[in-house]
């Protein structure tokens, strides 16, 4: 398979044998749409594909975590599963012709690609934090809110929150940074009655999420969700991925009752080795083997506690 040159980095295979031409590229997803349409904003199903690319404060890391994009979307998939009665924004991936099955997804990419209908997309990551950590924590010290959002005097990095909240950002094209807004932002980007379905929504899969993974002996922290509406019933649909490790941050709750409120699966490990190893100039420096091996191992060991594969 030949590979897409974009941005400088090479970014997808080519499948325009498989009916699939590539149609945009981003940190770690890429987006394939039939050939025979015209493009991105024009089609109604695209092949989602997740690859093994990292990033990290805005940039694509080299070199990739292996298996990390079968990982993402068998994650995904999982999670897609248990929230049913939550329109997402899945599609069959198979097509019945008499008693032949043929699978649309091709050999190429199978395991990592999920088929899914477009969807006029919500300009906002709907993001929930049950503990106070990453960004929230810096802002925390800064203001005592989050995203506007008040709270209790006298917390610490880490501390449960006495109850979720609700702290959106604004999706920044590429190449730009996200970033955090209040929800009477959001009410001016998408209107009231849609923004507050959006937090309704990210709340409470938030609360269904957490209690899974409490039964499993895991702490989801935060994690971030994306919707659109259905182009044709206007219905609000999640999309993306969901709950996956680049979107949420779990902790192990046997660790976090000892004390121990830093060892999340996901990739904070490369944060921070970044952090100690680069001061945010310039290009980002390869990743040793090392910390490559080490997040991947975080990245399965999260799937097989929560799937129990």
């Amino acid at each position: 398979m030949r590979a897409v040159l974009n941005n400088g980095h090479v970014d997808a295979l080519d499948l325009t044998s498989d009916g699939w031409k590539h149609a945009y590229s981003g940190k770690v997803r890429d987006l394939y749409i039939d050939t025979a349409t015209r493009d991105l904003a024009s089609a109604t199903r695209v092949l989602m594909v997740a690859s093994d690319r990292v990033s990290a404060f805005d940039h694509v890391l080299s070199p990739g975590i292996p298996g990390k994009g079968e990982l993402l979307t068998t994650l995904s998939l999982w999670w897609f599963d248990r929230l049913r009665g939550l329109p997402n924004h899945l599609i069959a991936d198979h097509e019945l012709h008499g008693e032949r099955v043929d699978d649309l997804i091709p050999d190429a990419v199978a395991g990592r690609a999920m088929l899914a209908r477009t969807l006029d997309m919500f300009p906002i990551e709907c993001v929930v934090r049950g503990y106070l950590s990453g960004s929230g924590w810096l802002e925390y010290q800064r203001t005592q809110s989050v995203c506007g959002v008040p709270l209790p005097a006298g917390l610490s990095d880490g501390d449960r929150l006495p109850e979720p909240i609700y702290t959106p950002a604004y999706k920044a094209p590429m190449g730009e940074h996200d970033e955090n807004i209040s929800f009477e932002r959001t009410v001016d980007l998408v209107g009231a009655e849609t923004a507050e379905a959006l937090r309704t929504l990210s709340l409470d899969v938030f609360s269904r999420a957490s209690a899974i993974a409490e039964e499993r002996g895991l702490i989801l922290a935060d994690t971030k969700f994306e919707f659109g509406a259905n182009r044709d019933s206007g219905v609000i649909t999640l999309a993306d991925e969901v709950l996956t490790s680049d979107s949420s941050r779990y902790w192990d709750a046997a660790a976090y009752g000892s004390g121990n409120r830093t060892d999340s699966f996901d990739k904070q490990i490369v944060r921070n080795w970044l952090t100690a190893n680069w001061d945010r100039t310039g290009a980002p420096p390869e990743l040793p083997g090392d910390i490559v091996e080490q997040t991947a191992a975080r990245y399965r060991e999260l799937i097989e506690r929560l799937t129990g594969g």
